[in-house]
């Protein structure tokens, strides 16, 4: 039942749009004084699954386009900050030790 389920997903073009929306999103939320940072990921979340839903339908395949979203806005967001930020952050913290 699971296989069926999970080899019926299909990842949409249309989704690919959204996920520099869920960028802006988080970004615009992080900058709110009052959302806490644990939050964000929720709403997130939820704004991926309902616009997904509403674009695809609100079946298991537009479901999981959202879910598929979200966690490519916030894979690719990790790997930006990780690799170009945090890299900065470190070598300052090697040439202070110096």
């Amino acid at each position: 039942m699971i296989e069926n389920l999970l080899s019926g997903i299909s990842i949409d073009p249309q989704v690919t749009v959204l996920v520099p929306v869920l960028w802006v999103l988080g970004y615009a939320l992080k900058r709110t004084p009052h959302i806490p940072d644990w939050l964000i990921i929720w709403i997130l979340l939820l704004t991926g699954v309902a616009a997904s839903g509403w674009t695809l339908g609100f079946d298991f395949n537009g479901i999981a386009n959202g879910f598929i979203a979200t966690g490519a806005a916030i894979t690719t967001h990790q790997s930006v900050k990780q690799t170009f930020f945090a890299r900065v952050n470190d070598r300052n913290k090697r040439e202070k030790k110096k």
